[in-house]
């Protein structure tokens, strides 16, 4: 469908939708004023969606600096009476997480959602946590969807929980539900029309600091009022219609209590097999409805929780067991009944069942074999730097440049960080030996200078380093340390789908904006030695790094230069091949490994439809087989 429909639509019409879209209509009815994120897979279209939407949806939207700031700016518009929603990818929440607990104490005025889409399986991620721990932490109340319909639906009925109650809400999605496809119901729009000159409405803070400085003469009663809504909450989520009990069973003597997308496979687990078992849907999961759970559980011999991805409902299910004193086996990751570690699948909760029921046909082929079939004859291509990438360029010219002053691979460790440039770990390059989180590896050159007498090379984004790399180049700064910072600026937040960054002079909604100097702020922090180099010239890349690898301060080069797939670069004609001159070294290939070159039946190929012209492979080639093309 056509994204402004998404304004558009009315009551009762229906859209086929992708689950982060049905997550834009929600906001878009639940009448959101103030909406800021930090891009992260798998949230970042709902963002690419708002930057595109806004304006016509009444709503101010921006790609914050980081996670942190985009909570903050939802915290303070929702404190001024305002609806206001964030998102982020799940370890965008430990970045938030300083400031959103303390919203919890503080509360709000208007509505606040902070949806938080978690990645099962680490599709794109560091780690797989669970964001309902957060939720727990923070004592605030969460939702669960399964489906398309449910995102938007919860995402709408969250504002309404949050603004009764005062307090934000989180909307946990994962994976597979924000990037599923399914027919979506719109409601109705509730009115956000502007109030002044801007495109969105204004609010009023109204001071009071009691209710909003959490000091200590202060903070313990906001932690009392805290309590108390959660505890009225809880009478909520055990009557929420979202909660509620599918039967395939007269029998009652198995259950199953499931959420979010691991509710799908149970669902279809049983209904495909045909087995006696109900099914306990807990989607509005926080504060959990102990009352259903208690009716639920109270007819059942064994019960089977099928949660992603930790144990959270089943500890709950278990102290529920345990202070009821009923007698109800419960199996699902803590006995070994269900796998502890990534997403589920309809084979792997039909294996789990099996365990205890002894239903399957052992000698049917099940989906997953099929797929591993599948597999084995298809080709592995692991992911690669798009063919004329400027980090491909700068991590060519760095070996060249450690090669060049005698060192060995093992003496420099390479500190990488969370972006496209992350595929550095990756032969030939070979550049990423240690990586924790955005920004930590200026932090890690930190540490690594003073634990080791390795040569230290941190790289890092230029998004990246708006979100968290400033501080800790401080750090490096002021207490002396020694290695080379590189940050690879291609003009753009390239790996999260080719958003905005401060670093550009266009803001999250398409207007003019101030754009932020790089090297002014490496030079504002203290840094002496900052170079701004051309990835495309090797000469000047090998030469720059030599020259800051025998410094002994901290050093910043600005590899500059834009992302290929930016949309209205003008793109050169493609490399041509002078087989005449070609000595068959294949330094073009096994050493530089750009996509659009490769080797066939003894002779080197050029990929035109892939080759953007750079022009590096013509610098490697020493033998004037490579060259400019018309």
């Amino acid at each position: 469908m056509n994204l402004k429909e998404l304004v558009t639509g009315k009551s009762g019409e229906k859209g086929f939708l992708l689950g982060n879209e049905a997550a834009v209509r929600g906001v878009i009815e639940a009448g959101v004023s103030i909406a800021a994120t930090y891009p992260g897979t798998p949230s970042s279209e709902i963002g690419n969606i708002l930057s595109v939407l806004a304006k016509d949806a009444n709503i101010y939207f921006e790609f914050s600096t980081n996670e942190k700031v985009a909570m903050e700016v939802a915290a303070t518009a929702a404190a001024s009476g305002l609806r206001s929603f964030t998102f982020m990818k799940h370890v965008g929440m430990n970045v938030a997480s300083d400031s959103f607990m303390t919203t919890a104490y503080t509360g709000v005025n208007g509505g606040m959602v902070i949806l938080v889409a978690d990645d099962p399986s680490l599709f794109s991620s560091q780690n797989e946590q669970d964001t309902r721990n957060y939720a727990r932490l923070a004592n605030v109340p969460v939702f669960e969807p399964s489906n398309c319909q449910e995102v938007k639906d919860m995402v709408k009925y969250a504002f309404e929980v949050s603004q009764e109650y005062k307090l934000p809400v989180i909307v946990r999605t994962t994976t597979r539900v924000s990037h599923m496809r399914g027919v979506v119901e719109f409601g109705d729009v509730n009115d956000n029309s502007s109030n002044n000159d801007n495109h969105w409405k204004r609010g009023h803070f109204d001071k009071d600091p009691s209710k909003y400085v959490p000091v200590p003469v202060f903070a313990g009663k906001m932690h009392e009022r805290l309590c108390d809504k959660i505890s009225k909450i809880n009478d909520l989520t055990n009557k929420s219609e979202f909660n509620r009990i599918t039967s395939f069973s007269d029998e009652k003597k198995y259950g199953v209590i499931s959420s979010g997308s691991a509710f799908n496979y149970a669902f279809d687990v049983i209904k495909y097999n045909d087995l006696d078992m109900d099914i306990l849907k807990i989607a509005f999961s926080y504060p959990f409805p102990d009352k259903k759970v208690i009716e639920f559980l109270n007819d059942l011999d064994e019960v089977f929780i099928v949660e992603e991805v930790d144990p959270i409902m089943e500890k709950e299910v278990l102290a529920l067991i345990g202070r009821e004193n009923l007698n109800v086996t419960v199996h699902g990751k803590l006995d070994g009944t269900l796998p502890e570690c990534y997403e589920f699948n309809s084979d792997i909760v039909a294996e789990g069942f099996d365990k205890v029921l002894d239903f399957l046909n052992k000698d049917e082929i099940t989906f997953t074999d099929s797929l591993n079939g599948l597999a084995e004859k298809i080709p592995s291509r692991a992911p690669v730097l798009c063919a004329g990438c400027p980090h491909r360029a700068m991590y060519y010219g760095i070996n060249i440049a450690i090669a060049e002053l005698g060192l060995k691979t093992s003496d420099v460790v390479f500190a990488s960080d969370i972006g496209c440039y992350t595929l550095g770990i990756n032969p030939p390059y070979n550049a990423a030996d240690y990586l924790l989180s955005m920004g930590s590896s200026v932090g890690d050159g930190c540490g690594f200078s003073v634990s080791t007498d390795q040569k230290v090379a941190s790289f890092i984004g230029d998004s990246t380093f708006f979100h968290s790399g400033i501080s800790p180049l401080i750090n490096a700064v002021h207490n002396k340390h020694n290695f080379v910072l590189t940050v690879l600026d291609n003009r753009i937040t390239a790996m999260t789908g080719g958003q905005p960054n401060p670093g550009i002079p266009v803001d999250g909604m398409g207007d003019e904006a101030p754009e932020i100097s790089i090297r002014k702020l490496a030079l504002a922090c203290g840094v002496d030695y900052v170079r701004v180099i051309n990835p495309f010239n090797l000469d000047q890349v090998v030469k720059t790094y030599k020259e800051a690898f025998e410094r002994d301060d901290t050093a910043v080069i600005i590899s500059k230069a834009p992302c290929t797939l930016i949309k209205g670069l003008t793109k050169k004609p493609p490399v041509k091949l002078v087989e005449s001159n070609c000595n068959h070294c294949d330094k073009c290939v096994s050493e530089l490994a750009c996509p659009a070159i490769s080797k066939m039946d003894g002779k080197i190929q050029i990929d035109e439809s892939m080759c953007d012209g750079c022009g590096v492979c013509i610098q490697v080639c020493k033998y004037g087989a490579l060259e400019v093309g018309k």
